[in-house]
């Protein structure tokens, strides 16, 4: 049954309309009328218009379903996929940084360690989550988690959705560049085996800087990209409204990026998206997580680095 609090996006008005039909019908059908025929034909021709509507995105399309407020997060993966999670606070040098969360817990009954950035799903989480744009103290908790999974020998999983890091000038002024530098370079350095999953936006410094990983999967209507469409079209026509012109030039999806070798695997959604079924959408990811640990599980930290490394020397050398 379609969720009465589902958001609709631009493009998806057809598929709207046809939902708000059935949701009429069903209405009537419960007060007596027999027209439950006439309920199934408009939920196949539905189902099909979506089917069909995803199949075709284009980039700009993909970038608002990325996006979409419904789909899941963070704190989502972390309450079906890891249990005995405990947060660690703190960067140890200036400030907890609540966008950018990490802790230790476990997945599928062995230890690991997760960051990754919170977008937050209301009003006040989201302000809380300052919209999972990390500042200087969140990439700095990054390298402090890391550091400790390396040195106990805990695998590390990234979880990124961000549109960027906050670009503020406190964040600046507190080095929101070297915290990103020094966050890849952890990424780089690890012993361990380190995984990362691209489940919407993964824009600029903000999602590499703990996207560097061994394996890097990527959700088939996420993207990723070194600048947000909207500030490519602002420095490239000086026009913040070509945004969905720059996004189809950018070749920011996840097929743009496994042809290109930047990523190793693309989770393919559920029909309409992660946010129609994010439990079936989170599974998924769960099964990819432990495939993708289980092909790194006899490497030694010798190997592991080299292989990491080797990985992001070959990007765009190799086109598939």
């Amino acid at each position: 049954m379609p969720d009465p609090m589902r958001s609709y996006l631009d493009f998806e008005k057809p598929v709207a309309e046809l939902e708000s039909k059935i949701d009429e019908l069903r209405a009537l059908a419960a007060s007596g009328s027999d027209i439950g025929d006439e309920v199934a034909r408009i939920e196949d021709k539905a189902a099909q218009a979506l089917t069909d509507l995803y199949a075709n995105l284009t980039p700009w399309q993909k970038t608002l379903v990325a996006r979409h407020p419904q789909r899941p997060h963070f704190t989502d993966f972390i309450g079906s996929l890891i249990t005995e999670f405990t947060p660690m606070a703190g960067d140890r040098k200036f400030a907890d940084d609540e966008a950018l969360i990490g802790g230790f817990g476990r997945f599928r009954g062995e230890s690991i360690c997760v960051v990754g950035q919170e977008k937050g799903a209301t009003t006040d989480s989201r302000i809380k989550h300052n919209f999972g744009m990390a500042r200087p103290e969140g990439y700095r908790k990054a390298v402090r988690l890391m550091e400790m999974a390396d040195r106990f020998g805990v695998p590390v999983l990234s979880i990124v959705d961000s549109a960027g890091a906050y670009p503020g000038i406190g964040a600046e002024e507190r080095g929101q560049a070297e915290a990103i530098a020094r966050s890849i370079d952890a990424c780089l350095s690890l012993g361990v085996p380190n995984v990362a999953i691209v489940t919407g936006e993964g824009m600029s410094g903000g999602a590499i800087a703990i996207t560097t990983a061994n394996r890097v999967l990527m959700m088939e209507h996420a993207i990723y990209s070194v600048i947000s469409p909207e500030a490519a079209s602002s420095i490239l026509w000086r026009d913040g409204t070509k945004a969905q012109e720059a996004a189809n030039s950018m070749k920011i999806t996840a097929q743009d990026m496994l042809r290109f070798g930047v990523i190793d695997q693309i989770l393919k959604e559920p029909s309409g998206g992660a946010h129609r079924d994010p439990a079936a959408m989170i599974a998924t990811t769960g099964d990819a997580i432990a495939q993708a640990f289980n092909d790194l599980r006899n490497l030694d930290p010798d190997a592991i680095r080299k292989q990491r490394r080797q990985k992001f020397l070959d990007i765009g050398r190799k086109l598939g």
